[in-house]
């Protein structure tokens, strides 16, 4: 798996409900809230209408100099309206192919990360971030990879020992000059690639210190052949002056002398433009790591002045990629101090020799990597924190997949984060385990995740919310509970240019340019009601004793298909019991839910549609309570237990049966948006698949639709919710009765409450359904281009990227090709790529309960 932590999430809200503060309230554990329900605040156990601080964020990537000082305001507008909380800025190369690559003709080529054009653009992000109630996040570095840039020098990057080796007879008395090592000018490094502009393509780059800087560690001689005893090795270092030259009595025998040093490793920050590019401090060096966070935060104060610490609130690091180094300046007197020997003689086995035995070298490699591991806790993570506290800005990174110990460094982090991808179509965590763990045995109330990062293969704009919603409900219930989307990719330009800005091949194309982004904020919603009830109280580790059980239902009800694939997490807020539990499977089925609680009345709140009802058929014993319930595919709900139960304990079915009322059969009046290629009018004599229109502008439109139709109720309405049952929907749905917008229907079972909206007589219904962009780059595929596109890897054919800049684009003209109704800079597609179903297939049904 290729792992690049993709980039940058994006993180949501609630539509017409805006956030407030930005900064994060902190949350005491053990704060409780009181038995009296009506006396809770309204930050606290608000379900419906939760409190801004329990929004998702997203990671905001500014994609090399193509970013504006408009289009900053109009991204942070559309977040603070769709209920986002806050933004990571990410600042990359122009685009990520999947290293860093270059757009030739860019209209605003002085933009460069770290530069001042630049901090003039963080700046006004800060203060409309500021305005807006937002809360921003900066990156350490340009780029996603890791933590350095153009002002570390050589002796503060990271090092690695490197040697020569040179043979000599014994007998004989040897004078010469040992060569220094010779090493490879390539980064060593990860992933070295980058596109070079003096190749106008991928390379990997020559770095110039590789070959200037070197430092001497020890020369030191032992026999050519087999293990070396200790007695036999021999420390020549005072032997040799700064030239090289050595002079040694050699005894009998073969003899190797190695003359170890140590240069710089040449990792590089990564995907950065390439005058942003710049060495990886030095991770085991107090100095270079305190040096490092210093520069940044000092420039973090000179641009942003008032707004630091308000503006943008937090200092970041990435996930971490830059290879594990075998040398600092300090190394000798560390390991001394940590291991209790000398580090010298034993340096032959970082050249491959065996020192002593097999038993006694395997010791030392232990004892070396568990010194890097402590040198890492001690001074990469240990060392930002205090700084950025005396900045007035916390510090937060995704702490996993490096040379350290998790368990040792989450105490180090403000919050936490993680990190988890999609790989076909399911949860795919990153380490996400062993950091909650840590993050939980601390008692952190957030764990944040970089969230549904993704290759191409899954994402090419064909996400939508109904896709992401197990795989989120599956690092929900790992202990995430803020989500980071990664990504949202910020748009300079004027929004005729769609999709517009993207970031390459990673990652789910979240934004305001997406087709779902108004309709999506449903999804928005959802997570943030999640992440407010999983944010409460305390996490309860699993157990026998703690732990949700779930087993299929006697009733067996939709389990033909097959089962649930069920999940849950479980937190305690002083008295009050909530548990999360999801079915993560595209399956459905009735199952018998049992949890360790008793004597507390069960309540099932659906995180949708924000509603609470009580379980009024369980079954309960001394220790436990149980019922039946059914799950759609990939439906999730939170069981809360927070007062006595009832004396009733068996009543109507907890999941309703429902029965038909009737059928919206017949034709149906379908308008598309004109502007993205679709007719106005059109008459859909059944639901049917768009991509199997005859008419291209229907095969290939991507947008809303809306569909109205007139049913005829009878007078006689039964009593009871009655519910429009949408059927299949491609890919989500908003749905309007008689001029009242409902609600959108956006995840299993694809269905709302119409009860209030319908009247005896005739009835208007209106269903605006939303596609995703995949069917209209494609359809624009058909034409002949008008841009030109570039391979980026040809060993990772993920898609192209876009060369240049086009001349109608740069001069504001209409393009070549005006067949051509999309503008990105990357393409994932061909003209025979295949289209992805589309539209309302029904049936469109009313239903009613059938008890």
């Amino acid at each position: 798996m290729l792992t690049r932590r993709g980039f940058c999430v994006l993180l949501a809200g609630v539509a017409n409900y805006l956030p407030g503060a930005a900064s994060e309230a902190p949350v005491a554990l053990g704060q409780h809230i009181e038995e009296d329900e009506s006396a809770k605040p309204e930050d606290a156990w608000s379900f419906a209408s939760p409190p801004d601080r329990a929004r998702p964020y997203v990671l905001w990537m500014w994609m090399g100099c193509n970013v504006s000082r408009s289009g900053i305001t109009r991204d942070l507008e559309a977040m603070k309206e769709a209920g986002i909380g806050g933004a990571t800025i990410f600042s990359l190369a122009d685009t990520v192919i999947p290293w860093a690559g270059v757009i030739l003709k860019s209209p605003t080529p002085q933009i460069v990360a770290f530069t001042e054009p630049w901090w003039e653009l963080v700046r006004h992000a800060a203060a409309e971030a500021h305005r807006l109630g937002l809360e921003l996040i900066l990156h350490n570095c340009a780029g996603y990879e890791s933590s350095g840039g153009t002002w570390i020098t050589p002796e503060l990057s990271m090092q690695e020992v490197v040697w020569s080796e040179t043979q000599a007879k014994g007998g004989s008395q040897l004078r010469g000059i040992l060569k220094r090592a010779s090493v490879d000018p390539h980064p060593h490094a990860q992933f070295p690639k980058v596109y070079m502009p003096s190749l106008n393509g991928i390379g990997i780059p020559v770095v110039e210190a590789r070959q200037t800087f070197y430092h001497d560690i020890a020369v030191l001689a032992l026999p050519s052949q087999g293990s070396a005893a200790k007695e036999n090795i021999f420390d020549l270092s005072s032997r040799m002056n700064a030239n090289g030259d050595l002079r040694w009595d050699v005894p009998e025998g073969d003899w190797t002398i190695y003359r170890f040093g140590h240069t710089t490793t040449g990792a590089m920050i990564q995907p950065a433009q390439w005058d942003a590019m710049g060495l990886e401090c030095d991770k085991m060096s107090k100095e270079a790591v305190t040096f490092h966070v210093q520069h940044v935060l000092g420039e973090m104060k000179r641009h942003l002045g008032d707004l630091m610490g308000k503006g943008v609130t937090t200092l970041y690091f990435d996930s971490y990629e830059a290879g594990t180094p075998t040398w600092t300046p300090k190394m000798r007197e560390e390991f001394q101090v940590r291991r209790g020997y000398d580090v010298i003689p034993w340096l032959p086995v970082l050249a491959g020799r065996t020192v002593a035995s097999e038993v006694e070298t395997a010791r030392f490699k232990q004892d070396f990597k568990r010194t890097v591991e402590d040198l890492y806790r001690d001074h990469y993570w240990a060392t930002p924190g205090p700084l950025a506290h005396a900045a007035g800005v916390k510090f937060v990174a995704e702490p996993y997949e490096g040379p350290w110990q998790i368990s040792e460094v989450v105490k180090y982090l403000d919050i936490p984060a993680v990190e988890f991808w999609t790989h076909h179509n399911r949860y795919s965590p990153v380490d996400v385990e062993p950091v909650a763990a840590a993050a939980h045995k601390l008692g952190d109330r957030i764990i944040a995740a970089e969230a549904f990062t993704t290759s191409p293969d899954l994402a090419n704009w064909q996400e939508h919310p109904a896709s992401l919603k197990p795989i989120g409900d599956a690092a929900f219930c790992d202990g995430v509970n803020r989500m980071n989307l990664h990504h949202f990719v910020q748009q300079p330009w004027d929004s005729q240019y769609k999709p517009g800005n993207a970031m390459g091949q990673w990652g789910i194309h979240f934004g305001r340019n997406q087709t779902w982004w108004e309709p999506g904020k449903a999804w928005l919603t959802y997570l943030w009601r999640c992440q407010n009830m999983l944010q409460q109280g305390e996490y309860v580790s699993p157990s026998e004793q703690t732990a949700a059980k779930f087993v299929p239902s006697a009733l067996h009800r939709g389990q033909e298909s097959g089962a649930p694939e069920m999940r849950s997490v479980h937190r305690r807020d002083g008295k009050k019991e909530i548990y999360f539990v999801a079915n993560i499977a595209w399956s459905a089925g009735t199952m018998n839910c049992a949890f360790p609680v008793a004597g507390m009345q069960p309540e099932v709140w659906d995180p949708v549609w924000g509603t609470m009802r009580e379980i009024d058929s369980c079954h309960t014993t001394a220790d436990s309570t149980s019922f039946d319930l059914d799950f759609a595919p990939a439906q999730s709900f939170f069981v809360i237990f927070r007062k006595p139960i009832s004396a009733r304990r068996s009543g109507p079915p907890n999941s309703p049966r429902m029965r038909t009322l009737m059928e919206a059969t017949g034709s149906w009046q379908v308008s598309f948006d004109p502007q993205w290629g679709g007719p106005p009018q059109a008459i859909f004599d059944r639901l049917t698949d768009w991509t199997k229109s005859p008419d291209p502008a229907i095969r290939y439109f991507s947008g809303t639709a809306v569909y109205k139709k007139t049913i005829a109720i009878s007078s006689t309405l039964p009593s009871g919710p009655i519910y429009l049952d949408l059927g299949d929907v491609k890919h989500i749905a908003e749905v309007t009765i008689n001029g009242k917008r409902i609600g959108v229907v956006w995840t299993a079972p694809w269905r709302v409450d119409v009860t209030e909206a319908l009247r005896p007589g005739e009835n208007a219904i209106e269903i605006a359904v939303t596609n995703v962009w995949a069917n209209r780059l494609i359809g624009d595929e058909q034409y002949p281009a008008d841009v030109v596109w570039e391979i980026g890897d040809a060993k990772i054919t993920a898609g192209k990227f876009l060369k240049e800049f086009p001349d109608w684009f740069l001069k504001g003209e209409q393009r070549p090709t005006k067949e051509r109704l999309t503008f990105t800079t990357w393409n994932y597609f061909s003209k025979d790529s295949p289209l992805v179903s589309s539209g309302l297939l029904g049936p469109v049904t009313l239903l009613a309960s059938a008890t």
